[in-house]
């Protein structure tokens, strides 16, 4: 394992709230965008791409309101507007021909970040490091790990241990929450720490994630 970008962004994603590939893919997802509008709206390629996309996905669509360059967000949505009255005039159902640009290039760096997570199994000080900032994070999510463990030809023991560890303690955390939620135990409850009162919140994270 080599100290590159891949190990310098996992250290400092694993230092912040929440799984790491989450924010990683939200981040670079966020500055691909700028990058699509500012520097490729006049690429015919791209053009053509998001316009057999049929656009951005829903997800990746409510940003665009909020982008600085207006005229590269006006030339992209007259292209998909002009397809659409095509398609309403024709009494036809739009039907995208592609993916779109965005969560393909989310889909490209979960790739290459979960196989740079499988290849953490050495004995280097690179790896040892790497281990040691993971397993002070909070972990992959469920959708991430589960990712991991279908595309990787081995996973590390050290992650299956600690991922499968947090999932338990969280299930067990889930658990006594929803067992002094009861009727006539508030006072047990109470004495919950506040992460264990809300650990609901925890949860709905951890199953779905926050890249998409």
């Amino acid at each position: 394992m080599d100290r590159h970008i891949n190990f310098f962004e996992l250290e400092k994603a694993a230092a912040k709230p929440g799984c790491p590939l989450c924010r990683i893919i939200s981040d670079r997802a966020e500055r691909y965008l700028d990058n699509l509008l500012f520097e490729h709206v006049s690429d015919r390629a791209f053009r053509a791409a998001y316009r057999a996309a049929g656009g951005f996905c829903a997800y990746h669509s409510r940003h665009l309101e909020s982008f600085r360059d207006g005229l590269a967000v006006a030339i992209l949505g007259r292209d998909i507007l002009e397809d659409r009255l095509k398609s309403f005039a024709a009494g036809k159902f739009r039907k995208p021909r592609a993916p779109c640009p965005v969560c393909l290039e989310q889909d490209r760096i979960e790739k290459e970040y979960l196989s740079f997570l499988a290849g953490s199994g050495g004995d280097g000080q690179d790896e040892a490091d790497l281990r040691a900032a993971f397993t002070a994070s909070d972990g992959l999510c469920a959708p991430h790990y589960e990712r991991l463990l279908r595309t990787a030809r081995t996973v590390p023991r050290w992650i299956i241990r600690f991922q499968e560890g947090r999932f338990q303690e969280l299930l067990a955390r889930t658990e006594r929450f929803i067992e002094l939620s009861a009727y006539g135990r508030q006072e047990e409850f109470s004495r919950l720490a506040e992460k264990d009162k809300i650990v609901w919140k925890e949860l709905a994270v951890v199953l779905r994630g926050t890249a998409h």
